[in-house]
């Protein structure tokens, strides 16, 4: 942001002190506010996993054996699981094959492995959009109307998109959390922490004002809502669907905040 070189004193000059040291921590913390901006809609998708999809299999058939029910919530572990799977991979293999060919101690940039991680989750949703279709399919087909009604389908239809989100978060919630504290000014490192969780507190504020949203804008008319009360009786597809054209729109901007962003000069060493 070269319109804040201006604010620098100069000798002779009769402003208040503002050192260059002040403007470049200035500079860097509107850099870092401006990754912020662009990393809500991941975080919004992120929220998914503890809303939607265990809403999604509150509807599915979640037996196993015959004494047996799988808590919808619970598949949320999966995240964590794959995440637990993948940080050794991510360390072990992947950091040095790319360090080999870009010479960088950390293999990609930080802000390569935000986008990355950004890239796994609109899989992931796209997974989730079609294990919804085919949850539509069953539907018609099977005549399930009730809100209580079980489709005939396995929980763990939708395990593929929790396994995804979880390998999305190794570079993207945990790439988040790095990116901020490595890029914070020296002598503020808790602004990391500060813009991490705020971010992901912001990103569960955008998914609820979403879904409410959604669901009055679809209801208007006595037409089928996306997301309603009877998942059974929704477009839960459309909402997806939705959530995958903000995170297309959402990646060019992403893109383009990464290329004017300006690293700080230890981030450059490194």
């Amino acid at each position: 942001m070269p319109f804040l070189d201006k604010a620098t004193i100069k000798e002779g000059s009769s402003r208040p002190p503002c050192t260059e040291a002040q403007v470049e921590k200035t500079k860097q913390i509107c850099g870092m506010i401006l990754i912020w901006l662009v990393l809500l809609i991941p975080c919004t998708i992120w929220a998914q996993i503890n809303t939607l999809f265990v809403k999604q299999g509150t509807t599915l058939d979640r037996h196993i054996g015959n004494n047996f029910q799988v808590p919808a919530a619970s598949l949320g572990s999966f995240v964590t699981l794959s995440m637990l799977l993948t940080v050794p991979i991510y360390d072990c293999y992947f950091v040095p094959l790319m360090r080999d060919r870009t010479g960088n101690p950390r293999g990609i940039t930080l802000l390569q492995r935000l986008g990355i991680g950004c890239v796994i989750q609109m899989v992931a949703i796209t997974v989730a959009f079609m294990v919804e279709m085919h949850r539509m399919r069953v539907i018609e087909v099977d005549h399930v109307i009730g809100s209580n009604s079980l489709v005939s389908m396995s929980i763990f239809w939708l395990l593929p998109q929790y396994v995804l989100i979880g390998v999305a978060d190794v570079f993207n919630s945990i790439g988040l959390l790095e990116f901020f504290y490595d890029q914070s000014p020296e002598d503020m490192q808790s602004l990391g922490t500060t813009f991490f969780t705020s971010a992901i507190g912001v990103g569960n504020f955008l998914n609820s004002f979403l879904v409410t949203m959604v669901d009055k804008v679809t209801g208007r008319n006595g037409g089928k809502t996306w997301i309603g009360n009877n998942l059974n009786d929704c477009h839960l597809d459309y909402y997806y669907l939705f959530l995958l054209g903000l995170a297309m729109l959402n990646m060019g901007a992403f893109l383009w905040a990464s290329r004017v962003y300006v690293y700080k000069q230890e981030g450059k060493e490194i």
